[in-house]
């Protein structure tokens, strides 16, 4: 295999191929990556590979957190996380990574960020499975690290995937250096100090607060306050000041979980889960509220979209 994101023709010339797989069509970019939908020449399955080549330091780490993210897949088996499948590496005889390929479940969705929930109640039901989808990571030892509206695909029946574990780590991982994106990343990852549960519950926090405002929380790594960050929740506007249609219980939490000491963070995604599930259900019995209106009679302001 040449060292190109350009898939090789079949010996027939009939059919691109990478790694033995016959390539359908391009489908997106990732980090440092190229996406194509493609199928198992002897099962005829079809899959998702994402193709990482390799020609400098920076491509190097993002084959590494391809390499990674099989690593933790493999580990996950919940309806809500993207299957993976396989990896393909391909190295020099000094074992140097020239380029690999992680074979995944195709999932026929779109990136929360291209599709922005519409309504309370949508944003609700959304944010609900992705507590789901990391909580079933949190129970096999891992921390996502890396949440963010481009990371959550929305499937046509409602049901939500989660996708790129690239970053994901053991619990307590102390990082040799930041890793995350910064309009959603912990005060932890910004020091590398160790990150836990409660890192995946600021990620969170920090998505679900630009579903509800339609723009990013202001991070630690954005603003630089470093030490002096005891000014950093108190300062920080709310959801509510930003979309008054937001209720005051999920604005509040939303600000719970971005509070910047880990310990005053709600304590895992069963217990944010739990209080999504009970603000939906409140939601749904309040006759105002299933007719798209506040309790005032105002009618809920559409969730912003981001721009």
């Amino acid at each position: 295999m040449s060292e190109t994101s350009i898939p090789e023709k079949a010996a027939d010339g009939s059919q691109s191929k990478l790694f033995g797989y016959d390539v359908l069509e391009f489908i997106g970019e990732g980090a440092g990556s190229m996406i194509y939908a493609v199928t198992d020449p002897a099962s005829k399955q079809v899959y998702a590979l994402k193709h990482v080549v390799v020609k400098t330091e920076k491509q190097a780490r993002f084959a590494e957190q391809l390499i990674n993210e099989y690593e933790v897949g493999k580990q996950i088996n919940h309806p809500l996380v993207r299957k993976v499948i396989d990896v393909k590496v391909n190295r020099t005889l000094l074992r140097k990574i020239t380029e690999a390929a992680l074979i995944m479940e195709l999932v026929d969705g779109t990136p929360l960020d291209q599709q922005p929930p519409t309504s309370i109640a949508d944003t609700l039901a959304i944010f609900r499975q992705v507590a789901d989808a990391l909580g079933a990571l949190h129970q096999a030892g891992f921390i996502d690290c890396d949440l963010k509206p481009n990371n959550i695909l929305l499937c046509s029946d409602g049901t939500v995937k989660l996708i790129d574990l690239g970053q994901a780590c053991p619990a307590l991982t102390v990082k040799q250096r930041i890793q995350g994106t910064p309009d959603y990343i912990s005060p932890e990852q910004v020091k590398c100090e160790p990150v836990t549960v409660r890192t995946d519950v600021f990620n969170f926090g920090a998505t679900l607060y630009w579903a509800l405002c339609g723009k990013p929380l202001p991070t630690l790594f954005n603003i630089k306050k470093g030490e002096n960050s005891f000014v950093f929740d108190q300062t920080m506007p709310s959801p509510q000041e930003h979309n008054p249609g937001v209720p005051t219980p999920l604005s509040n939490l939303v600000m719970e979980c971005v509070r910047t000491n880990p310990a005053k963070r709600p304590a895992d995604m069963v217990e944010l889960s739990r209080r999504l599930e009970i603000m939906s259900l409140s939601l749904a019995r309040n006759a105002n509220g299933i007719n798209g209106t506040n309790g005032n009679g105002a009618a809920y302001p559409r969730a912003a979209q981001a721009g």
